[in-house]
């Protein structure tokens, strides 16, 4: 697997996004913000919650927006996060298997995948990725980005990994990739639609919503990392997320919560 490095910038401005919610007169005295790692497929539905979060309870929040299993790495490694939200199930179970998580993780919502484009004139498909008009294909690192994976198994499921290996671009995260399609560095990407549906992007350049089948299940997981501190904040967030408020933003941004308890 080749691995492009394009745009450095890109890299520098989104694989590393801190972000807090709007202040509060009525943050909890004593309380530090809520720290939230958060899978870059979430970041712009994650800066709605977060700011509707605050405007009800007062408390703050500091974002660090990565790949789930890059915040996976440095979660292992000690960073003093509250809160972990991750783009699939998997990274979550391995942090509870390993006891430094408060309770089992559980699913807040299933996400979508889709085919971007920037290019003017461009209705990106499938069919379209084996033409010679497109010389890049962006996708998130498949190791460590659950969007990535569903996109690797979108290609192979429709017999055109091997063909199109040549073509692929490699983001760190969603958030790189994104930035590999709205630089035109790739002609096409795959992504997730909440990125899509945002308001810092929606109507810009065309997409479409890959089918379902094509893909495993996106399921989204929320757990509360253990701290040697006080964690009630941390569980305030983690039952707001479960809330009908939050619910109705994550369904804005294209994510599935109707089934999710």
């Amino acid at each position: 697997m080749k691995f492009f490095y394009l745009k450095i910038f890109a890299y520098i401005a989104f694989l590393w996004v801190f972000n807090s919610c709007n202040s509060s007169s009525s943050q909890k005295e004593g309380f530090q913000p809520l720290t939230i790692a958060t899978a870059a497929n979430m970041q712009f539905a994650m800066e709605a919650l977060t700011k509707a979060f605050t405007e009800e309870t007062g408390i703050l929040c500091e974002l660090t927006i990565s790949s789930s299993g890059k915040l996976t790495a440095q979660i292992k490694e000690g960073a003093p996060y509250d809160v972990f939200v991750s783009a699939n199930m998997k990274y979550p179970n391995e942090l509870y298997k390993q006891g430094m998580t408060v309770e089992k993780p559980k699913v807040y919502a299933r996400g979508k995948l889709v085919l971007w484009s920037m290019k003017e004139g461009l209705l990106p498909t499938l069919e379209l990725l084996d033409d010679s008009s497109i010389s890049h294909i962006a996708l998130a690192n498949p190791k460590t980005a659950p969007y990535g994976m569903a996109a690797e198994e979108v290609l192979k499921g429709e017999g055109l990994y091997d063909r199109l290996e040549s073509k692929l671009v490699f983001g760190e995260s969603i958030a790189q990739t994104n930035q590999f399609i709205i630089t035109q560095s790739a002609e096409v990407g795959f992504t997730s639609m909440s990125v899509v549906l945002s308001p810092q992007m929606k109507d810009k350049g065309k997409w479409i919503e890959l089918a379902p089948s094509l893909y495993s299940p996106i399921e989204q997981g929320i757990v509360v990392l253990k701290k040697d501190t006080e964690i009630e904040n941390a569980e305030i967030f983690y039952d707001f997320i479960f809330s009908p408020k939050a619910k109705k933003i994550l369904e804005e941004f294209g994510y599935l919560v109707n089934e999710i308890d």
